[in-house]
């Protein structure tokens, strides 16, 4: 079989997937060890071999459009093949060395997965790890397609018909620019003032969206999003811009709140945004070997973590 003509680039389409993941060329290019000229470059190649614009360029960042979406997401499966026929060969090349195959949320995999994978190379120093980032939803998918051994979600309740533990409370908090009229307000914000407010939302399937939204609804059904965005970074892009509030993971925004870049708005005591980081499996394949290690450690340092508090 032939390819056609503009069949992409394998490299500058995972490329354009990390915009999409991380919300700016610059985060995607330190992603892929390159400059970000030198990524946006690759991908107005990528344009002109389609015939399409693909990100949208300003002096406070690069988006993609609803082309570049789709492109990403017509790629996904690709690039996922991909990485299944690297991985193949070099099992072909290796000895017979023992692997683990894990997946997990954004949050999860930037805060917390690296503290995990540390301690168990202390007792696995020879284990593959293979990592996949997604939101709670395709790593529920990944783990009931058992595309992975253990997968690593957030969210409110636990994912039916999944064998899960919780781990861990992560808090939610609600941010805003200096400038918005949040900012200074003395009276905590209620859950029904957030509920009528358009808000920046993560997309469909985000463990994130899914608690701010199980949250509000009580108090009402939750005015329609000022935008919905495909990564924490836009988020935090966009919160900075003072479009609209945001909420998220104060793990996210820590350094955000440092730096006085957003502030935090009180919430009144009755508005409980908290949200639990969950490990989930396959009932039929319970984690063994490695897998309940990293579930063990995980358990362990998280437990450890909330003491210290």
């Amino acid at each position: 079989m032939v390819l056609p003509g503009r069949t992409p680039d394998l490299e500058v389409l995972d490329l354009l997937a990390s915009v999409a993941e991380l919300g700016s060329l610059g985060a995607a290019a330190r992603r892929h060890g390159i400059s970000q000229p030198a990524a946006s470059m690759r991908i107005s190649a990528l344009e002109r071999r389609l015939n399409l614009r693909l990100l949208d360029r300003a002096r406070t960042g690069s988006v993609l459009t609803d082309a570049g979406r789709t492109v990403v997401d017509l790629g996904r499966p690709v690039l996922a093949a991909a990485r299944e026929m690297s991985e193949g060969i070099a099992a072909l090349h290796s000895d017979i060395r023992p692997s683990l195959r894990v997946v997990a949320s954004t949050t999860i995999a930037d805060h917390r997965i690296p503290h995990w994978l540390n301690a168990l190379r202390k007792i696995h120093p020879e284990l593959a790890v293979a990592l996949d980032v997604a939101n709670s939803q395709h790593v529920t998918a990944a783990v009931r397609d058992r595309e992975a051994a253990l997968g690593f979600v957030e969210g409110p309740h636990p994912p039916t018909g999944l064998g899960s533990r919780v781990l861990a409370a992560d808090e939610l908090v609600v941010v805003v620019a200096p400038t918005h009229p949040w900012a200074t307000r003395r009276t905590p914000l209620t859950a029904r003032e957030l509920a009528a407010t358009p808000l920046l939302w993560r997309e469909k399937g985000s463990g994130t969206r899914d608690t701010v939204w199980a949250t509000l609804e009580i108090h009402g059904t939750p005015a329609p999003p000022a935008a919905e965005l495909g990564s924490a970074a836009a988020i935090l892009t966009t919160a900075r811009s003072g479009a609209a509030p945001a909420v998220v993971s104060r793990l996210i925004v820590a350094h955000e709140l440092r730096a006085a870049t957003l502030r935090e708005v009180p919430l009144a005591n009755a508005v409980p945004l908290t949200r639990k980081f969950r490990a989930i499996w396959h009932r039929q394949t319970p984690p063994t070997g490695p897998a309940a290690d990293l579930l063990e450690l995980a358990t362990r340092i998280e437990s450890s973590r909330a003491r210290k508090r």
